[in-house]
C-alpha cells in the first residue's frame, strides 16, 4: 500500500508540474502575442507619421511651387510705356534730326528730306506734322501742310523717319529771297531744332499771300511730300 501511495503521490507531483509548465508556456506566448501586436502596432504608428510628413512636405513644396509660378506671371510695362500702357510721344531732344537736299533732276520743285531719328533709349510714338519754318532774307516763312492722312508709328530705339519738304525751284534769274536756315518742331512738341537748309539758295519772289512751302506727314519723305 506504501508503495502505491507513493506512486499515486509521484504522479499527482508530476501532474501538477506538467499543469504549471502548459500556463507557463501559455501565458508566455499570450506575452509574446501581445508584445509582437504592441511592436506592430508602434510600427503601424511610425509609418502613418512617415506619411503625415511626406504629405507635409509635399504640401510645403506646391506651395513653393505655386508661389514661384505666382512670381513669374508678373508682367512688366513696356519699354517706352507710361502708366496707361500706351507707348510715350517722342520728345525733341530724344531725336536726331538731319535734313538733306532730296531733289530729283527734272522736277519742278525742289525736296529736302528731313530725319528724325530716335535717340531716347526707350521706344516712342510719332504721328502728324511737324512744324517747318524757313528763315530768309525776309522774314521767317512758315511751311504749309500738304493735307495728307497721317498715320501714328511708334519708332523703336535707334529707328527713323522722315518726312518731305517742297519748294519752288527759283527760275526767275532774279536774285530771289534768300534761305538761310531750317526750323523744325516736332509734332506735339514746343522745342525747336535748327538745321542748316540744304536745298537750293534761294526761292522765287511771290506776291501770293499762301506760302510756297509745303511740309508733307510724317513718314511722307521724298519725292510728293
Amino acid at each position: 500500500m506504501r508503495v502505491h501511495k507513493l506512486t499515486f503521490a509521484a504522479l499527482a507531483v508530476a501532474a501538477s508540474l506538467s499543469l504549471t509548465a502548459c500556463q507557463n508556456d501559455k501565458d508566455g506566448t499570450a506575452r509574446r502575442e501581445r508584445s509582437t501586436g504592441s511592436s506592430s502596432s508602434s510600427s503601424a504608428g511610425g509609418s502613418g507619421s512617415g506619411s503625415s510628413d511626406q504629405d507635409s512636405g509635399k504640401d510645403s513644396a506646391g506651395k513653393s511651387s505655386g508661389g514661384k509660378s505666382s512670381g513669374g506671371q508678373g508682367t512688366t510695362a513696356g519699354t517706352g510705356s507710361n502708366g496707361n500702357g500706351k507707348v510715350a510721344k517722342c520728345r525733341t531732344d530724344e531725336l536726331e534730326i538731319t535734313a538733306k537736299d532730296d531733289t530729283i533732276d527734272g522736277d519742278p520743285d525742289g525736296t529736302v528730306a528731313v530725319q528724325m531719328t530716335n535717340r531716347g533709349g526707350r521706344d516712342c510714338a510719332i504721328s502728324g506734322y511737324a512744324g517747318v519754318d524757313l528763315k530768309t532774307s525776309a522774314g521767317s516763312l512758315s511751311a504749309k501742310r500738304t493735307g495728307e492722312p497721317a498715320d501714328p508709328t511708334v519708332l523703336k530705339d535707334g529707328a527713323s523717319t522722315a518726312f518731305g519738304i517742297n519748294y519752288p525751284i527759283n527760275t526767275s534769274g532774279g536774285s530771289g529771297v534768300r534761305v538761310t536756315g531750317l526750323l523744325v518742331t516736332p509734332p506735339d512738341e514746343t522745342k525747336t531744332v535748327t538745321l542748316d537748309w540744304p536745298g537750293a539758295g534761294t526761292l522765287p519772289v511771290t506776291d501770293s499771300p499762301d506760302s510756297p512751302v509745303k511740309v508733307g506727314p510724317i513718314g511722307s519723305a521724298g519725292q510728293g511730300g
